[in-house]
């Protein structure tokens, strides 16, 4: 007979298109198990939903519900707790869904698994007796750090400032700077939130974290070591093919195919990542005076309403420095949205300058491509600190870049001395890149570190019913 799970991930592409992959992992990895994925969409309609259908379309062993799209809340100045405050309202769909699907199917179910934004779900869980999973779409470290802050409040009692003392994590080997401090939690409303999703974390039963044994190894072994947490199943890399050969630009493609091999820096700031005209001058001159080939995704910030769609620059022209085009055009392709995953893929793409999202990180890494670190929201600080001190894995092109200060500007010089230093094909970051990579694939062989983590998933939650 089957048994059941339940997924919730919130809106955001990076987590709903790595929570439906690691679905039909798990439903490919024992015929017993079937997954039902409970979709909230985004405010206004956009590229995620799109994603979202034709994933569903391709994925025709997963059952999709869409939940009732509900009002989303106002005058709130910070993403996260905006996000946070919107899964919440859905709280009531939520359970009338799950309880609906329960009373129509006879199939048991083996818990409800959710993603880092929608920890209030836990309450309809455990209204249902049913048991309830954490997948953490960021890294080990990272999950340190969130765990961490009911320890912290209890002794500081307010959000973090940017003035405060390095700060003690155990899943990390360094002190963090307080530089690196993620936006969100310097914020009022933002800090209590992820303070409330990192203490209702410890009452799930686990934590599937989309990391490997081999890229963690210190803050993993910290997090099963750790008495007071739930068991940990390492599952990562996970990533979505289908979905970006199907969303391939042909234009992109196509010129990358005329480049020589690991010729190419790639410039790519994710979903919400942009700039405006004035830094897109200081990247358009570094590149320029690189005479490094380049494809570079400009896109401008995202609206200050987070009701509002993402929009586009319509013509780069009017947003880069006079002729830059034209002077760059042998060597260089501009671009609006690129499918990432397959530009990394590609023979001649040899450096990445990344936001540091940890989707794009372990894209990098599964294709060998070192990054140079350009934070810009989210957990994307603290990610860029890790990869470039924890783990030297990355070069240093700025730590501590917030997309909402846009007075501080990332200059020429410091770019072009990044980019040297990406594309330097000796390099041991370059080396290390490749061999961590290399490792990433075969955690997900049989036999492999992931691979195992994944079946002793499994078998807990097949047992426990």
């Amino acid at each position: 007979m089957k048994t059941e799970l339940i997924f919730v991930p919130s809106p955001g592409r990076g987590h709903i298109v790595a929570i439906i992959e690691f679905a039909k992992r798990l439903s490919e990895q024992d015929q017993r198990l079937s997954v039902t994925i409970l979709v909230i969409k985004r405010p206004y309609s956009t590229k995620i939903d799109s994603d979202t259908e034709e994933l569903a379309a391709i994925n025709t062993n997963i059952r999709f519900i869409d939940l009732p799209q509900v009002d989303p809340p106002e005058s709130i100045n910070c993403f996260e707790h905006f996000m946070s405050v919107y899964i919440d309202k859905h709280k009531s769909h939520l359970k009338d869904a799950m309880f609906n699907h329960i009373l129509s199917k006879s199939t048991p179910i083996a818990g409800l698994v959710i993603d880092g934004f929608c920890s209030s779900m836990i309450d309809i869980a455990n209204e249902l007796d049913i048991p309830s999973y954490l997948f953490f779409t960021s890294g080990a470290a990272f999950l340190g750090l969130m765990l961490n802050l009911p320890t912290r409040h209890f002794q500081i009692g307010s959000e973090f400032k940017l003035s405060d003392p390095d700060l003690i994590i155990p899943t990390y080997a360094h002190p963090i700077p307080s530089r690196v401090t993620p936006s969100f939690l310097l914020d009022k409303d933002g800090y209590t939130s992820f303070l409330n999703h990192g203490t209702r974390f410890k009452e799930t039963k686990g934590f599937i974290i989309n990391t490997f044994a081999e890229l963690e190894p210190h803050a993993i072994e910290y997090l099963k070591a750790a008495t007071e947490f739930p068991p940990i199943y390492t599952v990562g890399p996970v990533l979505n093919f289908k979905i970006e050969k199907q969303l391939k630009s042909e234009i992109i493609m196509n010129w990358l195919d005329n480049q020589p091999t690991s010729s190419v820096v790639f410039l790519c700031f994710g979903s919400l990542g942009g700039f405006e005209p004035p830094q897109l001058k200081e990247i358009a001159t570094a590149l320029e005076r690189s005479e490094i080939r380049f494809l570079w995704s400009v896109r401008p910030p995202p609206p200050k309403d987070f009701n509002l769609k993402p929009v586009e620059y319509t013509n780069f022209s009017d947003v880069l420095p006079v002729g830059f085009l034209e002077r760059t055009e042998n060597r260089g392709l501009v671009c609006g949205w690129a499918p990432q995953l397959e530009v990394l893929a590609h023979e001649a793409v040899g450096g990445f300058v990344s936001h540091c999202g940890w989707n794009s990180i372990l894209e990098s890494l599964w294709n060998g491509v070192p990054i140079a670190t350009w934070p810009v929201y989210a957990e994307q600080q603290p990610n860029a600190f890790e990869l470039v001190k924890e783990l030297e894995l990355a070069v240093e092109l700025t730590l501590d870049y917030r997309i909402e200060r846009a007075d501080k500007i990332v200059v020429t010089d410091d770019i072009e001395k990044a980019l040297r230093s990406l594309m330097d094909t000796e390099s041991a970051v370059r080396k290390r890149v490749k061999d961590i990579g290399q490792k990433g694939r075969k955690a997900l062989m049989n036999g492999g570190s992931s691979f195992i983590s994944l079946g002793r998933y499994v078998q807990d939650i097949l047992v426990d019913k």
